[in-house]
């Protein structure tokens, strides 16, 4: 495990040819952090995860996927998440509302990637959590959900895509989506001019709930109804790494009936300290 510091207290995982895993504490609740690129790929993991607090009792959990088939979506990612953070510094020492601290960041990340000017992109999911709530952003496929301990899912996000939106409207189900020949392809990504948010409603969260923010490398892999039981319960690390183990399977060794998209995989999980075991 390798992990960088971008200021204070903030934790990068990059990953680029080894897997990053990291636990920590943050927001009055315990996180942990995955990232590892495709299994048998040469070049170097597109994704970057970072934990960003927000003052003691908020963080911000953020998994940004650089384009695959674009230039250096692996600069991209990163300079998402660095610009991210830094605007969020910067927001926290003039303790703007967290809300509009994402809003501003995100739009201020998004004119750094396009500042690169070199055709490069990225997706990016975030979650906030401010005591016992949690909102969501989104700006492509990388996902997020809420799952309770008994398997109830309270947040689940969209994927910015023809399958996704396609779920949504009950035209796909889950199962079909995961093996739909158009599930490759996204709709909206950082670094272009029309990039928007999809801003969540803030749910509350309960006793044992599980906040899961994943790349399409897991998302494309394991069902869902896989990742809710790897998750819903039981120490965190291990869960993380259920879901992380499951996915390198599928992707390693593709099944009839069973998804197997190879892709660089990254996830974070995080609960309150009374929410179970961690």
């Amino acid at each position: 495990m390798s992990a960088a510091k971008l200021a204070d207290d903030i934790v990068l995982l990059d990953g680029a040819f080894d897997p990053d895993e990291l636990e920590v504490d943050v927001a009055g609740g315990h996180a942990v952090a995955y990232t590892a690129k495709e299994p048998g790929k040469e070049t170097g993991n597109e994704d970057s995860v970072a934990i960003i607090p927000y003052g003691p009792g908020a963080a911000v959990l953020v998994v940004a996927d650089g384009a695959g088939g674009l230039p250096a979506g692996k600069r991209a990612s990163l300079t998402a998440i660095a610009t991210l953070a830094a605007s969020l510094q910067t927001a926290m020492d003039k303790t703007t509302l967290l809300r509009t601290a994402i809003l501003n960041g995100i739009e201020a990340a998004n004119e750094a990637v396009r500042g690169l000017a070199n055709g490069s992109a990225t997706t990016m999911t975030v979650i906030t959590i401010e005591g016992l709530h949690a909102r969501s952003y989104q700006i492509g496929d990388s996902e997020a959900m809420v799952v309770g301990q008994r398997g109830l899912i309270k947040l689940q996000t969209t994927a910015h895509s023809p399958t996704g939106f396609a779920v949504e409207a009950g035209f796909l189900d889950e199962r079909e989506a995961l093996h739909h020949k158009e599930r490759h392809l996204v709709s909206n990504f950082l670094g272009t001019p029309d990039m928007r948010i999809d801003v969540g409603t803030m749910i509350e969260l309960s006793p044992k709930d599980t906040v899961i923010v994943a790349s399409d490398g897991l998302m494309d892999n394991v069902h869902i109804e896989e990742i809710v039981e790897c998750i819903r319960k039981g120490p965190l690390l291990a869960a993380a790494r259920c879901a992380a183990e499951l996915s390198d399977q599928r992707m390693r060794r593709a099944k009839d009936g069973e998804p197997s998209k190879p892709d660089d995989l990254s996830l974070i999980l995080f609960r309150k300290p009374n929410s179970g075991a961690t």
